[in-house]
């Protein structure tokens, strides 16, 4: 197979990425053609013995680390949500994350792709997290019937710097929590202590304002069904802290407003 048939349905995602890391469409699309220029000018670059995707990230990120592209820098501009929380983060940071939240790779491809070991990796995306904690510090909701996991959820959101405004138990609970104060973020359970549902509170907690929301269920089925809209964020029960500090770190950096997602998946 030649370079151009292995690295033909990467390319779309390459231009999104290289475009998310600049911050401009000119500047990915630039730095995408240059990618494209090295590869021809030298196919020994483009290592063969990786996973296509993985090898042409990986001489896209030589060329981003290595030239500036019609005077394009590496630096995302400020105007606009994802770009303006982007521009917190360093650079290795800011590639492993878009690598992990944006284009998918696990840890071992990310590592492949930038050159560095699998913990390197971990530690670039921790790193990222408390950068993007740091810019968008937040009052969070927790509703969570079960109190052993209700404190490690306090216990972790504010290892991130965030601040648990409270944690209910009940649908009821939620909703008057959120009309004394509007959260940031809600982290919520599905099967609540009454009976009632999670899912219900976030329900009504959303007729009202937007706020980014993460299920965090021991029932991932009850969503993951293929046959409506899915909840942009999701984890399952037992979690491990790494995935809920990850999956924190996403929904507040893509800013994403989840009323319309949820409502329609309640339906």
């Amino acid at each position: 197979m030649s370079i151009a048939q292995a690295i033909a349905p990467h390319l779309p995602y390459l231009r999104r990425f290289a475009r998310a890391l600049t911050g401009t469409q000119q500047g990915g699309d630039a730095y995408a053609v240059a990618t494209l220029e090295a590869l021809i000018a030298d196919p020994s670059s483009f290592e063969r013995e990786m996973e296509p995707r993985v090898a042409l990230y990986k001489a896209f990120l030589k060329v981003w680390g290595s030239i500036a592209v019609n005077q394009v820098t590496d630096t995302p501009a400020t105007s606009g949500g994802i770009t303006r929380n982007l521009a917190a983060l360093t650079p290795p940071a800011r590639v492993a994350f878009l690598l992990s939240s944006v284009e998918g790779f696990t840890h071992e491809q990310i590592a492949g792709a930038m050159g560095r070991s699998s913990d390197d990796v971990g530690n670039l995306i921790d790193e990222a997290g408390r950068e993007i904690a740091q810019q968008m510090a937040t009052d969070v909701l927790i509703i969570e019937d079960e109190p052993i996991i209700a404190m490690d959820l306090e216990s972790l959101v504010e290892g991130l710097g965030h601040r648990v405004i409270e944690v209910a138990r009940t649908r009821g609970e939620a909703v008057e929590a959120v009309r004394k104060q509007q959260p940031g973020l809600v982290l919520a359970d599905i099967q609540l202590a009454d009976g009632s549902s999670g899912l219900d509170a976030v329900n009504d907690i959303l007729e009202s304002f937007e706020v980014p929301v993460i299920f965090i269920t021991a029932y991932p089925e009850r969503f993951l069904t293929g046959e409506r809209p899915e909840p942009a964020f999701l984890v399952t029960k037992p979690f491990r802290v790494e995935t809920v500090k990850a999956v924190i770190s996403q929904a507040l950096f893509f800013d994403q407003k989840s009323h319309r997602k949820q409502k329609t998946a309640a339906g």
